[in-house]
């Protein structure tokens, strides 16, 4: 179906003298103002008049809405493998307490990639490393010129491509089962 859209142009606005007393040019504006608002009903009446209204069916916004009110983050399924799994976490806690450059943490709770990576370990440096390991491997495969974890961090203004980054390295370590 094809619908043609008329564009209305607007009413010029005239100009008031400014011999009128103040009230005698408010009620000439009042008047203009009038009549805009009278031309732009009866255009919003022709514009909507082919949308049905069912006065039986009236739509439902439970219907239509469907998502929750509070959006919440659900972690997905853990990785089985020590590694992947690590990266998981590493990426869920930026994502529920952020992402910053230029140090590990910040005052707010924020992190980067590897100070996620350090804390999700819980002092594991065996797991750290290969978490590490694995992280610069997903790096490298995009960005060959990078020589560390930080670096490729501190590289970007929000953390869009780093989580990006870690997510891949979480599905790249499961796929090794590391």
């Amino acid at each position: 179906m094809h619908t043609t859209q008329t564009t209305s142009t607007p009413t010029p606005v005239t100009t008031i003298p400014a011999a009128l007393s103040l009230e005698a040019r408010l009620a000439a504006v009042e008047a203009a103002m009038t009549v805009a608002l009278d031309e732009a009903a009866v255009a919003y009446e022709v514009r909507t008049a082919h949308i049905p209204v069912d006065p039986v069916d009236p739509v439902d916004l439970a219907d239509v809405v469907t998502v929750p009110l509070t959006p919440t983050l659900q972690p997905p399924a853990p990785y089985a493998s020590p590694v992947a799994a690590l990266l998981q976490r590493a990426h869920q806690r930026l994502l529920t307490d952020g992402w910053c450059a230029g140090s590990q943490i910040r005052e707010d709770g924020a992190r980067c990639l590897y100070g996620a990576i350090r804390v999700e370990a819980a002092g594991d440096r065996s797991l750290e490393a290969r978490g590490l390991e694995v992280l610069m491997d997903a790096i490298r495969a995009d960005f060959s010129d990078v020589d560390s974890v930080p670096a490729f961090n501190d590289r970007w203004t929000d953390g869009r491509v780093p989580m990006r980054i870690l997510g891949q390295a979480a599905a790249l370590a499961d796929d090794r089962s590391q």
